[in-house]
Protein backbone atom coordinates (compact mmCIF):
# COMPACT_ATOMS: atom_id res chain seq x y z
CA UNK A 1 0.00 0.00 0.00
CA UNK A 2 2.51 2.06 0.90
CA UNK A 3 4.73 1.66 -2.84
CA UNK A 4 1.11 2.06 -4.19
CA UNK A 5 1.21 5.83 -2.48
CA UNK A 6 4.37 6.69 -3.00
CA UNK A 7 3.71 6.18 -7.23
CA UNK A 8 0.49 7.67 -6.82
CA UNK A 9 2.17 11.07 -5.29
CA UNK A 10 4.94 10.85 -7.56
CA UNK A 11 2.47 10.92 -10.55
CA UNK A 12 1.21 13.09 -9.65
CA UNK A 13 4.16 15.73 -9.17
CA UNK A 14 4.71 14.91 -12.55
CA UNK A 15 1.19 15.21 -13.79
CA UNK A 16 1.69 19.04 -11.83
CA UNK A 17 4.82 19.66 -13.64
CA UNK A 18 3.37 18.78 -17.16
CA UNK A 19 0.65 21.27 -15.90
CA UNK A 20 2.54 24.23 -14.99
CA UNK A 21 4.97 23.60 -18.11
CA UNK A 22 2.08 23.61 -20.41
CA UNK A 23 1.03 26.93 -18.34
CA UNK A 24 3.84 28.90 -19.06
CA UNK A 25 4.31 27.32 -22.72
CA UNK A 26 0.46 29.28 -23.08
CA UNK A 27 1.28 32.25 -21.33
CA UNK A 28 4.42 32.37 -23.41
CA UNK A 29 2.20 32.13 -27.02
CA UNK A 30 -0.11 34.46 -25.91
CA UNK A 31 2.82 37.47 -24.92
CA UNK A 32 4.26 36.15 -28.13
CA UNK A 33 1.03 36.75 -29.83
CA UNK A 34 0.16 40.09 -28.68
CA UNK A 35 3.88 41.23 -29.05
CA UNK A 36 3.86 39.96 -32.58
CA UNK A 37 0.37 41.28 -33.60
CA UNK A 38 1.61 45.48 -32.17
CA UNK A 39 4.79 44.90 -34.71
CA UNK A 40 2.19 44.08 -37.69
CA UNK A 41 0.34 46.71 -36.99
CA UNK A 42 2.87 49.36 -36.62
CA UNK A 43 4.88 48.20 -39.17
CA UNK A 44 1.99 48.21 -41.26
CA UNK A 45 1.31 52.27 -40.18
CA UNK A 46 4.87 52.67 -40.86
CA UNK A 47 5.05 52.09 -44.35
CA UNK A 48 2.63 54.20 -45.05
CA UNK A 49 5.92 56.53 -44.68
CA UNK A 50 8.69 54.16 -45.76
CA UNK A 51 8.74 56.18 -49.06
CA UNK A 52 9.59 59.42 -47.18
CA UNK A 53 12.12 57.52 -44.62
CA UNK A 54 14.25 56.00 -47.34
CA UNK A 55 14.84 59.52 -48.74
CA UNK A 56 15.61 60.95 -45.44
CA UNK A 57 18.09 58.12 -44.82
CA UNK A 58 19.75 58.65 -48.19
CA UNK A 59 20.72 62.20 -47.05
CA UNK A 60 24.01 61.08 -46.12
CA UNK A 61 24.72 59.53 -49.54
CA UNK A 62 23.03 62.67 -51.18
CA UNK A 63 19.47 61.52 -51.63
CA UNK A 64 18.11 57.76 -53.09
CA UNK A 65 19.25 58.93 -57.00
CA UNK A 66 23.12 58.24 -55.27
CA UNK A 67 21.87 54.63 -54.88
CA UNK A 68 22.46 51.55 -57.54
CA UNK A 69 20.22 48.70 -57.35
CA UNK A 70 21.40 45.73 -59.13
CA UNK A 71 18.55 43.30 -58.10
CA UNK A 72 15.01 42.81 -59.13
CA UNK A 73 13.89 42.52 -55.23
CA UNK A 74 16.52 44.70 -53.69
CA UNK A 75 14.18 48.25 -53.79
CA UNK A 76 11.21 46.25 -52.29
CA UNK A 77 13.54 44.56 -49.73
CA UNK A 78 14.98 48.00 -48.02
CA UNK A 79 11.26 49.21 -48.41
CA UNK A 80 10.08 46.21 -46.06
CA UNK A 81 13.48 46.81 -43.73
CA UNK A 82 12.35 50.58 -42.95
CA UNK A 83 9.22 49.85 -42.51
CA UNK A 84 10.34 47.31 -39.81
CA UNK A 85 12.45 49.29 -38.32
CA UNK A 86 10.06 52.07 -37.94
CA UNK A 87 7.24 49.60 -37.06
CA UNK A 88 9.81 48.34 -33.97
CA UNK A 89 10.34 51.97 -32.62
CA UNK A 90 6.28 52.08 -32.31
CA UNK A 91 5.70 49.39 -31.37
CA UNK A 92 9.10 48.79 -28.48
CA UNK A 93 5.80 49.78 -25.77
CA UNK A 94 3.68 47.04 -26.10
CA UNK A 95 6.53 44.88 -26.97
CA UNK A 96 8.65 45.56 -23.75
CA UNK A 97 5.44 45.33 -21.75
CA UNK A 98 5.00 41.55 -23.18
CA UNK A 99 7.93 40.61 -22.69
CA UNK A 100 8.58 42.17 -18.83
CA UNK A 101 5.27 40.18 -18.01
CA UNK A 102 6.01 37.07 -19.36
CA UNK A 103 9.61 37.08 -17.36
CA UNK A 104 7.69 38.30 -14.26
CA UNK A 105 4.24 37.55 -13.57
CA UNK A 106 3.83 37.46 -9.96
CA UNK A 107 4.56 41.26 -9.55
CA UNK A 108 3.14 42.85 -6.93
CA UNK A 109 1.01 46.33 -7.07
CA UNK A 110 4.23 47.96 -6.30
CA UNK A 111 6.07 46.72 -8.42
CA UNK A 112 3.42 46.66 -11.28
CA UNK A 113 3.69 50.58 -11.18
CA UNK A 114 7.68 50.54 -11.43
CA UNK A 115 6.68 48.43 -14.91
CA UNK A 116 4.16 50.89 -16.23
CA UNK A 117 6.39 53.80 -15.88
CA UNK A 118 9.58 52.04 -16.97
CA UNK A 119 7.49 51.17 -20.43
CA UNK A 120 7.42 55.09 -21.44
CA UNK A 121 11.23 55.17 -20.53
CA UNK A 122 11.95 51.90 -22.54
CA UNK A 123 10.46 53.76 -25.85
CA UNK A 124 12.30 56.96 -25.49
CA UNK A 125 15.43 55.25 -24.61
CA UNK A 126 14.95 53.19 -27.63
CA UNK A 127 14.15 56.13 -30.21
CA UNK A 128 17.05 57.80 -28.56
CA UNK A 129 19.67 55.19 -29.39
CA UNK A 130 18.31 55.47 -32.56
CA UNK A 131 18.46 59.30 -32.91
CA UNK A 132 22.01 59.04 -31.85
CA UNK A 133 22.87 56.50 -34.49
CA UNK A 134 21.69 58.65 -36.60
CA UNK A 135 22.72 62.31 -35.71
CA UNK A 136 25.74 60.96 -34.45
CA UNK A 137 27.39 57.84 -35.81
CA UNK A 138 26.33 57.71 -39.25
CA UNK A 139 27.40 61.23 -39.93
CA UNK A 140 31.35 60.03 -39.22
CA UNK A 141 30.95 56.39 -40.50
CA UNK A 142 29.37 56.50 -43.71
CA UNK A 143 32.02 59.33 -45.47
CA UNK A 144 35.05 57.45 -43.48
CA UNK A 145 33.62 53.88 -45.35
CA UNK A 146 32.55 55.71 -48.71
CA UNK A 147 35.93 57.86 -48.84
CA UNK A 148 38.64 55.45 -47.89
CA UNK A 149 41.60 55.65 -50.21
CA UNK A 150 39.61 58.00 -52.57
CA UNK A 151 37.98 54.97 -54.80
CA UNK A 152 34.86 55.65 -55.89
CA UNK A 153 31.59 53.73 -54.28
CA UNK A 154 28.70 52.87 -56.24
CA UNK A 155 26.47 51.98 -53.14
CA UNK A 156 23.68 49.31 -53.32
CA UNK A 157 20.61 50.22 -51.35
CA UNK A 158 20.37 46.84 -49.54
CA UNK A 159 24.09 47.25 -48.45
CA UNK A 160 23.23 50.30 -47.40
CA UNK A 161 19.86 49.89 -45.67
CA UNK A 162 20.97 47.27 -43.64
CA UNK A 163 24.14 49.10 -42.68
CA UNK A 164 21.87 51.75 -41.27
CA UNK A 165 18.99 49.64 -39.75
CA UNK A 166 21.63 47.58 -38.41
CA UNK A 167 23.50 49.87 -36.03
CA UNK A 168 19.90 51.70 -35.34
CA UNK A 169 18.33 48.70 -34.17
CA UNK A 170 21.23 47.19 -31.75
CA UNK A 171 22.66 51.10 -30.60
CA UNK A 172 18.36 51.60 -29.77
CA UNK A 173 18.35 48.04 -27.78
CA UNK A 174 21.75 48.72 -26.32
CA UNK A 175 20.00 51.87 -24.78
CA UNK A 176 18.05 50.18 -22.66
CA UNK A 177 20.37 48.76 -20.56
CA UNK A 178 20.17 51.54 -17.86
CA UNK A 179 16.27 51.17 -17.29
CA UNK A 180 16.89 47.32 -17.17
CA UNK A 181 19.67 47.64 -14.45
CA UNK A 182 17.13 49.85 -12.52
CA UNK A 183 14.65 47.51 -12.46
CA UNK A 184 16.28 44.45 -12.29
CA UNK A 185 18.01 46.26 -9.13
CA UNK A 186 14.07 47.03 -7.83
CA UNK A 187 13.39 43.40 -8.05
CA UNK A 188 16.44 42.68 -5.95
CA UNK A 189 17.78 40.64 -9.00
CA UNK A 190 21.09 42.86 -9.10
CA UNK A 191 22.79 46.00 -7.26
CA UNK A 192 25.13 48.36 -8.08
CA UNK A 193 27.95 46.84 -6.49
CA UNK A 194 27.67 44.15 -8.66
CA UNK A 195 27.81 45.79 -11.85
CA UNK A 196 30.60 47.77 -10.81
CA UNK A 197 32.54 44.80 -9.77
CA UNK A 198 31.90 43.47 -13.11
CA UNK A 199 33.39 46.25 -15.21
CA UNK A 200 36.44 44.39 -16.27
CA UNK A 201 33.43 42.18 -18.16
CA UNK A 202 32.00 44.55 -18.58
CA UNK A 203 34.58 46.09 -20.92
CA UNK A 204 34.83 42.82 -22.58
CA UNK A 205 31.37 42.74 -23.66
CA UNK A 206 31.40 45.91 -25.11
CA UNK A 207 34.38 45.61 -27.05
CA UNK A 208 32.49 42.39 -28.68
CA UNK A 209 29.21 43.83 -29.05
CA UNK A 210 30.98 46.96 -31.10
CA UNK A 211 32.45 44.58 -33.32
CA UNK A 212 29.38 42.92 -34.09
CA UNK A 213 27.98 46.41 -34.57
CA UNK A 214 30.25 48.17 -36.88
CA UNK A 215 30.65 46.35 -40.45
CA UNK A 216 34.37 47.21 -40.00
CA UNK A 217 36.93 46.40 -37.12
CA UNK A 218 39.06 49.72 -37.62
CA UNK A 219 39.48 51.81 -33.88
CA UNK A 220 37.46 54.80 -35.45
CA UNK A 221 33.76 53.17 -35.87
CA UNK A 222 34.39 50.72 -33.12
CA UNK A 223 35.36 54.08 -30.40
CA UNK A 224 31.94 55.44 -31.73
CA UNK A 225 29.92 52.42 -30.79
CA UNK A 226 32.26 51.64 -27.67
CA UNK A 227 31.96 55.02 -25.93
CA UNK A 228 28.41 55.70 -25.55
CA UNK A 229 27.83 51.82 -24.44
CA UNK A 230 30.68 52.39 -21.59
CA UNK A 231 28.82 55.60 -20.86
CA UNK A 232 25.37 53.63 -20.83
CA UNK A 233 27.44 51.36 -18.22
CA UNK A 234 28.33 54.28 -15.69
CA UNK A 235 24.67 55.25 -15.79
CA UNK A 236 23.30 52.01 -15.06
CA UNK A 237 25.43 51.08 -12.16
CA UNK A 238 24.38 54.09 -10.70
CA UNK A 239 20.55 53.67 -11.78
CA UNK A 240 21.02 50.33 -10.07
CA UNK A 241 22.48 51.61 -6.95
CA UNK A 242 19.36 54.05 -6.83
CA UNK A 243 16.96 51.12 -7.63
CA UNK A 244 18.52 48.84 -4.83
CA UNK A 245 17.74 52.22 -2.48
CA UNK A 246 14.54 52.70 -3.14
Amino acid sequence: MGAFNRAHKKASQELDVTLSLLEHINELRKRLFRALGALVLTTAISAYFADQAIEYLSGPLGGSEALVSIEITENIAIFMRVSLLGGLVLGMPVIVYQIVRFVLPGLEKKERLWLYLGIPFATSLFAGGVGFTWFVMIPVAVPFLTNFLDITTQVRPQNYFEFITKIMTWIGLSFEMPLIAFILAKLKIITGKQLLKGWRFAIVGISILAAVITPTVDPVNMGIVMVPLAGLYIISIFLAWIGGRT
